[in-house]
């Protein structure tokens, strides 16, 4: 019997093409044969009908989620074969708002569908559900670009992947959930700790758990794709990411190729049609059909049976990036990580700070103006 193969997809960062890939691979995998169904859980920024040229249904996971709609209701048919379609909904909050009881529920009916891959477009960033929702199968990609941002990112991501996946295995009341919470009161050595140094600690104080801990981690083959590349040595950053994860992480990531840039995506996103329709013969199209090439000759993996994400226990740790502390010693621990593995040039971290420091200076001349309407309101009102 043939297993349906989910693949999450995923990005550190918005902006850099997830929800083009996600599209065009599930009707490049409906071409070929395969029976897909592509779900937009980007909530409160669902656009994913767009990109397949879709009208927004009335039905669709929103309608779902608020109890207004079976399951089985908000799968509809797509105008290309082999491909069915589970709308977002742009007026939901964030995915990280589900509660725990519909993130399970909506696992659960994912996995019972009838069909050979299973696409999940994930919101970006690294909040728990998200990463939940990536870590439904070992095989999830993440999309990236060469900036240094993305790329940081995307380093990120995997390293709150890898935590999750402790914390999942690492039951509350084991010995190594014990250590790892004594860790967490000085977050910042944490977050910087190698986490194969951590595994070989762990190991001392809980050795049966860490097995188990270190066989899924050898079952978790995690996908990467290189987008809106320019030039090839941007190719070099996927490169660069995998050697900092295998060094840094103990993560072993498979390279499923590199995009260019191409003014046409935009083109087939104003003509409501994906690109490997509206011209299958141009450089993205072809990407993408490599990378699908790629994806249905491989193996379809799950976790151990015993891996269960649906009864994975809520902890007193917190993601890196929902505490604004936790986050900024991340990216610091991300950015040694890098300068140490040569993977981030001075000059590039100079470009990094000086972003930041736009966004800083952007954010508080925006709380500025937004002070003064304030005060002019509630002068008005005053006067009144």
């Amino acid at each position: 019997m043939d297993f349906m193969q989910i693949i999450p997809v995923a990005s550190g960062k918005g902006g850099v093409g997830k929800s083009l890939l996600s599209a065009n691979l599930a009707i490049a995998l409906g071409q070929a044969g395969k029976k897909v169904l592509l779900a937009d859980l980007d909530l409160g920024a669902s656009n994913l009908h767009l990109v397949i040229g879709q009208q927004s249904p009335k039905a669709g996971m929103g309608t779902y989620l608020n109890g207004q709609s079976r399951f089985e209701d908000i799968i509809i048919p797509t105008d290309y074969e082999n491909v069915s379609f589970i709308a977002g909904d742009s007026e939901l909050p964030g995915i990280s708002s589900l509660r725990i009881s519909q993130k399970n529920d909506l696992i659960r009916n994912f996995t019972h569908q009838d069909v050979d891959y299973l696409i999940l477009d994930l919101g970006a960033g690294t909040h728990l559900t998200i990463l939940d929702m990536f870590l439904t199968s070992p095989q999830g990609i993440i999309v990236t670009a060469p900036t240094v941002t993305a790329t940081l990112n995307a380093y990120l991501f995997f390293k709150n992947i890898v935590f999750r996946m402790m914390y999942n295995t690492f039951r509350k009341g084991t010995p190594a959930y014990n250590y790892l919470e004594e860790l967490k009161k000085d977050t910042s050595s944490l977050q910087r700790m190698y986490i194969p140094k951590l595994i070989d600690q762990l190991e001392i104080v809980d050795p049966k758990n860490t097995a188990l801990f270190r066989s899924r981690m050898a079952e978790f083959r995690p996908r990467m794709i290189m987008n809106m590349i320019d030039d090839p040595k941007d190719a070099d950053r996927a490169q660069r990411i995998r050697h900092s994860c295998q060094e840094f992480l103990g993560l072993n990531i498979e390279h499923l190729g590199v995009i260019y840039r191409d003014a046409l995506q935009d083109k087939a996103l104003s003509s409501r049609l994906p690109v490997v329709i509206y011209k299958p013969q141009s450089l993205i199209a072809q990407a993408i059909y490599r990378i699908t090439e790629k994806i249905i000759h491989s193996e379809t993996l799950v976790f151990d049976s015993e891996y269960d994400i649906t009864q994975a226990a809520e902890t007193s740790f917190q993601i890196a990036s929902e505490e604004a502390e936790d986050d900024y010693n991340s990216r610091m621990s991300y950015v040694e990580d890098l300068v140490g593995s040569g993977a981030l040039t001075a000059s590039e971290l100079a470009e990094t700070i000086k972003q930041q420091q736009f966004e800083i200076t952007r954010l508080k001349n925006e709380n500025n103006l937004l002070k003064k309407k304030l005060v002019d309101a509630a002068s008005q009102g005053f006067k009144m």
